[in-house]
């Protein structure tokens, strides 16, 4: 009993650290829904998107995870106590009485499954700190990418990044990369508990103790990462004008046939014709000229085996 206490006190307050998460996502998606941002499938140049978007779209899975968190903890609020070891108790125990004052939801009516949920409801607990682990893990991973020079959409302070030993220009995204890897980690629990009751029998088993040593600490872990994570947005600027940039310029490929359907032009039609346009240019930016021409690689392999 005292571990569903437990888990239901601890879901509770994770809840309560992802609403004020989930409201600066929604305001810095109100904040920058002007601000474009290149749409990547693939990791290739897609569509145009916007941050607006990308804000919202963290902010709309956090709210998915609460529906798996508010599952867990219905399962999870339920009275296991007069179950005893598994199979009742001979004292005239009110398990009515004891559920609503410990505030429990229902009861476990089945003795025996009071026992059996032991690991099923933490797997189920666990499951739920995955999903919310992984949403704050992919946010990570985009925010490394977006700082990345390459990429260059976003920056943070000097005091939120970190430099290097040896290299002065650097501003490495620590946090986000310390979020990342807590979180892949918190992500490995469903599994972990799953594998360690997998093929128990029914009733007790000592195995179930180590079902602790992990899950309790995660809870702690998630919730500084999403408190970490939004000090983090809470001082990002993002840049502006991203698409003005001249290889950004086939994001609007799709726009350009969605025009000549709208003209009757069949769509398989629309996309051979524009596809045959775009390759022409493509080719014109990439052909090198006489002077610019790249050896190649199996050339200076030769000549450096020559030498």
């Amino acid at each position: 009993m005292d571990i569903k206490l437990f888990l239901r006190f601890e879901l509770q307050l994770l809840v309560q650290d992802i609403q004020p998460f989930f409201e600066l996502l929604q305001t810095l998606s109100e904040k920058y829904k002007k601000h474009l941002l290149p749409g990547y499938t693939h990791l290739q140049l897609a569509m145009p998107s916007s941050f607006g978007l990308w804000f919202g779209a963290y902010a709309e899975s956090l709210s998915d995870d609460v529906i798996s968190l508010r599952a867990a903890y219905d399962i999870v609020n339920q009275n296991p106590l007069g179950s005893a070891a598994g199979y009742g108790s001979s004292f005239p125990i009110n398990r009515k009485m004891t559920t609503e004052l410990l505030g429990f939801a229902d009861l476990n009516y089945n003795v025996v499954y009071a026992q059996m949920g032991r690991g099923k409801a933490e797997r189920v607990v666990a499951q739920a700190m995955a999903n919310v682990a992984d949403t704050l893990s992919k946010l990570s991973m985009d925010a490394c990418l977006f700082l990345n020079q390459n990429f260059d959409f976003v920056s943070f302070p000097a005091e939120l990044t970190t430099g290097s030993s040896i290299m002065p220009h650097k501003k490495n995204p620590d946090v986000f990369e310390l979020i990342r890897s807590h979180c892949n980690r918190i992500k490995a629990l469903p599994n972990e508990i799953m594998m360690m009751t997998t093929n128990l029998p029914s009733g007790y088993h000592r195995d179930l103790q180590l079902l602790k040593e992990h899950l309790f600490p995660a809870f702690k872990t998630l919730r500084e990462c999403l408190q970490m994570a939004g000090l983090m947005l809470s001082n990002i600027t993002v840049k502006e004008n991203l698409l003005n940039d001249e290889k950004y310029k086939f994001l609007f490929s799709v726009e350009e046939v969605n025009k000549l359907v709208l003209q009757g032009v069949p769509f398989r039609d629309a996309y051979k014709k524009k596809l045959v346009l775009l390759s022409k240019r493509v080719n014109s930016l990439t052909t090198p000229n006489s002077t610019t021409r790249t050896k190649a690689p199996s050339v200076i392999f030769a000549r450096s085996r020559s030498n």
